[in-house]
């Protein structure tokens, strides 16, 4: 290998600050420890990267995926070894289940003690290769830069993902005079962008021979940036639209072709497209079993086209007729420049709109509970749909996507596919950082607050002023649902019959603080959140409160509990 000699000798620490500002990082997100003490003593004097310190591990890779989900630049978090490392799991997973590009450094034993149970050593590597795109362990110095050039770009490129990258302690401390060639060289890495304009082609061409055309927007159009493409090619054919969670903002929800979240806690509408087009193109959604409940059932008379950057998704759950590996953004850009005959779809769109004015969402007013659907529309309309939305895990997080007027990509941050519970209030935290100039709302349950609200500590210290919205129901709102539905009632371990103070928390964080319990005055109480302060907004409402409409798990997207129709 190809050796580039150093103008003065440098530390394996100064090494990894160094590639990181090259390429293009400014903020990370951490927590020190004794096995990366090299690294944290480099970081004291360095310029030009910003350090976050989390107060929990797990904490400092939720906000490294905030700030890459609502940014699409690359989050970055730096984590010790053995507790330091194994804590940080959950954000690992949370991403690569969500196809976030994170990069996440941690720290190992010298390696003089690796494989012998040295102090605070954890098999990282091993335990590390199910959840991430792919990981390394650093055993010379003069690979650094190599190294994480080549993370950056696999965590970046094609389908996004995390990439664990485990530095030995005295790899980071030695100090070297010559570096290994950066240039990348990955054979067997090259994923496929450009999509086949072919089989793009056959895809328009279909449409002329069906009646009731859908597309699905899930997370790839957001994360490839072809949200404006997607609503130009719905436009152009006049094709209803219907999201996944994380497609959310694809297309704005005031747009007539949109008809909302299809799947588990989807609008009626957009469930019933999904039960009864006959042509479904996918953009960039996994077809997860929150949307196809029951993939036996769902579009079985349909003719599917799939479009996705990763090929091991296509066919993988649904069957699939036309599949097309590529990016959303370009596939979608190909197909805008596809000249196909008119087609007239008018009497489909009027089937949908009809359904879409015959069961919207809805609740039903309550004298002495706030509704958690009205506090989200209210705060809607107080931000003019244009704040960042990032919510824990829960019901909340479904009345979040049914009630908020999204109106672009990266607007809401989530947890899809892990549902991880505690991804709230760190992630609004990254969210923030990367979008100073943008209002960042983060709505959160009792149960999830509970569990990284430690995270508050850094507000003030880091003038990070995201308005925390806490509805309190004194329970786990989603699992006391399902026990409900499901369980005969038996609320077991569910509820919380003793909770903290919450105003008094905030009070020790030194936040702005107030509790909503009138639905009389709820409207003008919420006012505060326009202003520039970090502050924690608590909102009582009812425990008996459900998320409506519900697609029950192994049922057909038609079979919804809870739609109510209008008179």
């Amino acid at each position: 290998m190809k050796q580039i000699k150093l103008e003065t000798p440098k530390s394996g620490s100064q090494l990894v600050l160094d590639t990181l500002k090259e390429l293009g990082v400014d903020t990370i997100f951490g927590y020190p420890g004794g096995a990366v003490l090299p690294l944290y003593d480099a970081i004291y004097d360095y310029a030009g990267i910003q350090h976050i310190l989390a107060r929990h591990e797990q904490g400092a890779t939720h906000e490294a995926e905030g700030y890459a989900k609502s940014s699409g630049k690359l989050g970055v978090a730096l984590v010790t070894s053995g507790p330091g490392a194994t804590n940080a799991i959950t954000g690992i997973a949370d991403a690569n289940a969500d196809s976030v590009p994170m990069l996440v450094f941690t720290g190992q034993v010298a390696t003089p003690g690796i494989g012998k149970d040295a102090f605070q050593e954890a098999d990282i590597i091993g335990v590390t290769m199910p959840i991430t795109k792919y990981n390394y362990q650093i055993r010379e110095t003069q690979d650094i830069p190599r190294v994480i050039t080549e993370a950056v770009h696999i965590a970046t490129t094609g389908r996004p993902g995390p990439v664990v990258i485990d530095l030995p302690k005295d790899i980071a401390a030695q100090e070297v005079d010559y570096i290994n060639d950066t240039t990348i060289d990955l054979p067997s890495y090259h994923p496929t962008v450009e999509p086949n304009a072919k089989q793009l082609k056959k895809i328009v061409e279909l449409l002329a021979k069906k009646k009731r055309p859908l597309i699905l927007a899930g997370g790839g159009v957001n994360y490839s940036d072809g949200n404006l493409a997607l609503i130009q090619f719905a436009e152009k054919y006049q094709i209803p639209v219907v999201s996944s969670l994380l497609g959310l903002g694809a297309m704005p929800v005031e747009n007539p072709l949109f008809l909302g979240m299809g799947g588990m806690h989807g609008s009626y509408a957009a469930n019933m497209a999904l039960a009864e087009t006959d042509y479904l193109i996918n953009f960039g959604s996994r077809f997860d079993d929150r949307l196809a409940s029951n993939p036996a059932l769902f579009l079985k008379d349909a003719t599917v086209a799939h479009i996705d950057i990763d090929p091991a998704e296509i066919g993988k759950i649904v069957k699939t007729d036309l599949p097309v590996v590529g990016d959303a953004k370009r596939a979608l850009e190909i197909l805008l420049k596809v000249e196909a005959p008119t087609t007239d779809f008018s009497k489909w769109f009027n089937q949908v709109q009809d359904n879409a004015q015959k069961a919207p969402y809805s609740y039903e007013p309550e004298p002495n509970f706030n509704k958690p659907q009205e506090v989200i529309k209210l705060i809607g309309d107080l931000t003019n749909g244009d704040a960042i939305i990032v919510t824990d895990v829960g019901q909340h997080q479904m009345w979040a996507a049914q009630w908020y007027p999204y109106k672009s990509n990266r607007q809401l941050i989530t947890s899809g596919g892990l549902g991880t519970m505690g991804f709230g209030i760190p992630a609004a935290i990254g969210a923030k950082l990367a979008n100073p100039d943008k209002e960042v709302i983060v709505f959160v349950g009792d149960g999830g607050f509970q569990m990284t609200n430690q995270e508050l500590a850094i507000l003030n210290g880091y003038h990070i002023s995201i308005k925390v919205v806490l509805f309190n129901n004194h329970s786990l709102g989603m699992v006391r649902q399902w026990q409900e539905k499901f369980y005969e009632e038996r609320r077991s371990q569910s509820v919380f019959d003793l909770e903290p103070d919450f105003q008094l928390l905030a009070e020790a964080y030194g936040l702005k603080h107030d509790k909503f319990l009138n639905p009389k005055t709820i409207a003008e109480d919420l006012k505060v959140i326009t202003e520039d302060v970090p502050m924690v907004l608590e909102v009582g409402i009812s425990r008996e409160e459900q998320v409506y409409p519900m697609v029950p798990a192994g049922w057909h997207n038609d079979e919804m509990l809870g739609v109510k129709f209008n008179a």
